[in-house]
């Protein structure tokens, strides 16, 4: 029962904290006016729930944490068949990637890939289980305001195939500049450390913590919220440290040691949950912080790896491509793979040897 308990709380934990940071995606994307096409609860895969504004919002079948698909995201530099394939697109409304290829001159494996594009940008429905690999539908429109209502499938109808391919590529992030690009991907981790202080206010200022004082006894405090913000930003610090270790020499084998997988982040939960509604809250709030500084690392395909590649493009002027970006992110993880491998087994040897 005790294990059941602390996978159900961790559980819980790192679902509202990665929703949280998923969130913070979100409100930044759609602040700048970038199309987002999913936001859930949950991992991707099936889904109940409604669409509001061409923003499907729902739970899927696993819900642990959450995702927001920001449209146009794909890394390397634009499709160059974009603005044709988006017209015929829209001009029939269901895309047969043989029929596009045929139209405008390509190979039906590059018809594909811009259509798969389009879908990243939003304005395309990728194929479902029961259609053939390489049939596309415009999405579903409604508007009331327009007096819209059009179905998924159907055609629409534009004026001009550079203005219709200028708007649809305006709700996309490559459009953005710079620091719009930045503030979204920075945008989650921004939120893991709000939330963390917001979770310190509540435990310290609002239901307060028992301490021991000099003669022993147990007293109940409640902190200003000044001392509880204060409170988290020191420990904010504290991790930045801490991660900041495992990259040096010196310091890094302690970092590992004195760091912890997910299964001792499940023992921790259940013992601060046991020990009350606030020590549960600091919990979280560790975790959010944690979640934060390690997103901020500059390791595709963490957000601080995005962001130190935006940097570099930037002062460069040089696009990193689609396979540069997966070689960087499959070496991201297998550096993250280490370091949970080790982690694992000093959780595993604290376990047997009861040194939690």
């Amino acid at each position: 029962m005790d294990i059941v308990m602390m996978v159900l709380y961790l559980a819980i934990v790192l679902s509202i904290l990665v929703f949280v940071h998923e969130g913070g995606h979100y409100l930044a994307a759609r602040a700048f006016g970038v199309r987002v096409t999913e936001f859930m609860i949950g991992l991707p895969g099936p889904n109940i729930g409604f669409t509001r504004k061409g923003t499907r919002y729902g739970l899927t079948a696993i819900p642990l944490g959450g995702y927001a698909k920001v449209c146009g995201m794909e890394p390397g530099k634009e499709n160059p068949h974009i603005e044709k394939a988006l017209a015929y697109a829209y001009t029939h409304g269901t895309i047969y990637a043989d029929d596009l290829a045929e139209e405008i001159g390509i190979s039906v494996d590059d018809a594909c890939e811009v259509l798969y594009v389009l879908e990243d940008w939003g304005c395309l429905v990728g194929p479902k289980k029961s259609d053939e690999h390489n049939i596309f539908r415009t999405r579903a429109l409604r508007d009331a305001k327009r007096g819209i209502d059009l179905k998924e499938g159907e055609p629409r109808s534009f004026e001009n195939s550079h203005d219709l391919y200028l708007e649809e590529r305006s709700h996309t992030y490559r459009s953005l500049p710079f620091w719009k690009r930045s503030v979204i991907l920075l945008a989650g981790i921004f939120m893991n450390l709000l939330i963390a202080i917001v979770l310190l206010v509540v435990a310290f200022s609002v239901i307060g913590v028992d301490v021991t004082d000099s003669t022993g006894a147990m007293q109940h405090i409640v902190l200003s919220p000044l001392d509880s913000i204060s409170a988290g930003v020191t420990y904010i610090g504290m991790v930045v440290q801490a991660v900041a270790g495992l990259f040096n020499p010196q310091t890094a084998m302690q970092s590992v040691e004195g760091s912890t997988s997910v299964m001792g982040m499940a023992v921790m939960s259940k013992a601060y949950a046991d020990a009350g509604l606030a020590m549960f809250l600091q919990f979280m709030a560790m975790i959010s912080v944690s979640l934060g500084i390690m997103n901020l690392l500059p390791i595709p395909p963490l957000d601080g790896g995005r962001f130190v590649i935006e940097v570099f493009q930037k002062v460069s002027r040089r696009v990193v491509g689609y396979k540069a970006m997966n070689y960087m992110s499959i070496a991201g993880m297998a550096l993250f793979v280490g370091f949970f491998v080790i982690m694992l087994n000093q959780d595993i040897q604290r376990f047997v040897f009861g040194n939690w």
